[in-house]
């Protein structure tokens, strides 16, 4: 089980699970795991992502690699520099956690590490293993990843959009990036969550904050908004009137675009246990399979590589379009998006009315002591519930692997049995922290 990575790398709090020391002896780690000489790094706009950058360079340096310093962009452009030049990455991001968080995302050319790959580095940084260094890794300016990135937009041809579009984005690392392909893209956009001071990051605004790109849409009548998370590989969008438009229903207007394309592979995507049950369905009367995997963008691309598919993601708004990435991309799939709103000249809406979505709610329960998930009695009567909905619902208990969270997700046909359940087992989670 790993010590140091969760569900989407490192992360912990700056200065208490994460620190300078740890950030230097994982990227020292890569030369001997991943068999690389070049790292490209990038940062979102956290006040503690610079200290976490030089550390990560000086110890790639102290063992031979060269290391371009991208500054502030968003994960997807590392993740993709990484791939076209076959390289290491890293980006120093917490997503969409707070600023006092922040985290170690790797990439091995373009893909994130494999669980072995995550072990080895693990063992790298407990072990103290001496070794000889032949020379010092040099360092060099990350003009060239913006520019990779633009060559991978020009490349989905998109047509221009006469929309007016509002974009929030979370006071994080695609600020700038996103104004430029989107001022360039549209007839008319409007820009919040665009001014960073390094402990604005996702504080009220951003994909887990939607009341501003609501607010935004509506203070300016835009046609749509579109809001990222902190390091720009998360969407979610809000319709002209502001209804919320989630992953799952992001993943359906795509999935079914591609199909008519004649471009979705296998006509299957891939789906997390998360995904709302309603959503299923929909996708069954479109004649598209559905694959469900564990909660995790890693899970997802794991299968989409598995059965050489090409789009899956999650509800949160982590989507991957495969044939373009290997990791979710806010940006690109807004994009995409909006290439889709423009050609059918249909709204979001239209486009997602034959989806009749289940009950469902998350509750999110903070807590240090996860293990309260594997408590007698919370398994128990977890499995109990289960068993009273069978396929006609379901029940997810789960640890965050990013935040101090236990999250617990409950769906089924009738509002009232949702109420019932979930209070069944928040009621005693929470009765087993006081007891702790």
């Amino acid at each position: 089980m790993a010590k140091y990575f969760g569900t989407d790398g490192i992360r912990g709090r700056f200065g208490i699970e994460l620190n300078a020391p740890l950030a230097f002896k994982v990227a020292q780690s890569l030369k001997r795991v991943l068999n690389v000489d070049k790292l490209v790094i990038g940062i979102d706009t956290r006040e503690s992502s610079t200290e976490l950058m030089y550390a990560c360079a000086s110890g790639a340096q102290s063992i031979g690699i060269d290391v371009m310093l991208a500054g502030v962009v968003s994960t997807p452009l590392i993740s993709h520099y990484s791939k076209e030049k076959q390289i290491a990455g890293i980006m120093i991001t917490a997503s969409h956690n707070p600023y006092q968080d922040n985290g170690i995302k790797v990439f091995n050319r373009g893909n994130k590490l494999t669980e072995e790959q995550e072990l080895a580095v693990e063992a790298f940084v407990d072990g103290n293993r001496e070794f000889e260094v032949e020379y010092v890794g040099k360092i060099f300016s990350g003009e060239a990843v913006i520019d990779e990135y633009a060559n991978l937009i020009e490349s989905l041809d998109l047509p221009y959009i006469n929309l007016k579009v509002g974009y929030d984005s979370a006071n994080g690392a695609n600020y700038m990036i996103s104004k430029g392909v989107l001022e360039e893209l549209t007839a008319e956009s409007v820009q919040v969550g665009n001014t960073p001071d390094g402990k604005n990051i996702n504080e009220g605004v951003g994909s887990t904050q939607l009341q501003s790109i609501i607010n935004l849409i509506q203070e300016e009548k835009c046609d749509v908004g579109l809001s990222f998370d902190g390091d720009g590989d998360r969407i979610l969008v809000v319709d002209h009137d502001g209804t919320v438009i989630d992953g799952d229903e992001l993943i359906y207007i795509l999935a079914v675009y591609l199909k008519q394309e004649g471009r979705l592979k296998k006509d299957t995507v891939v789906l997390t246990k998360m995904s709302n049950l309603g959503i299923i369905k929909a996708f069954e009367r479109q004649g598209i399979s559905v694959e469900i995997v564990n909660v995790g963008d890693k899970y997802v691309l794991e299968r989409i590589i598995e059965k050489d598919l090409s789009l899956g993601g999650e509800n949160s708004g982590h989507i991957i379009l495969k044939d373009f990435l290997n990791t979710g991309d806010g940006l690109l799939v807004g994009c995409y998006l909006l290439k889709i709103l423009e050609e059918t000249k249909k709204t979001l809406k239209e486009l997602i009315s034959d989806i009749t979505m289940w009950p469902q709610e998350l509750v999110n329960i903070r807590s240090f002591n996860k293990e309260i998930i594997n408590d007698k009695r919370v398994v128990s009567l977890v499995n109990s519930i289960k068993d009273e909905l069978g396929e006609n619902g379901k029940m997810l208990v789960r640890a965050s692997g990013t935040e101090p969270l236990i999250r617990v997700t409950v769906s089924c046909e009738k509002q009232e049995d949702l109420n019932l359940y979930r209070d069944q087992v928040v009621g005693l989670i929470n009765q087993i922290k006081e007891e702790v």
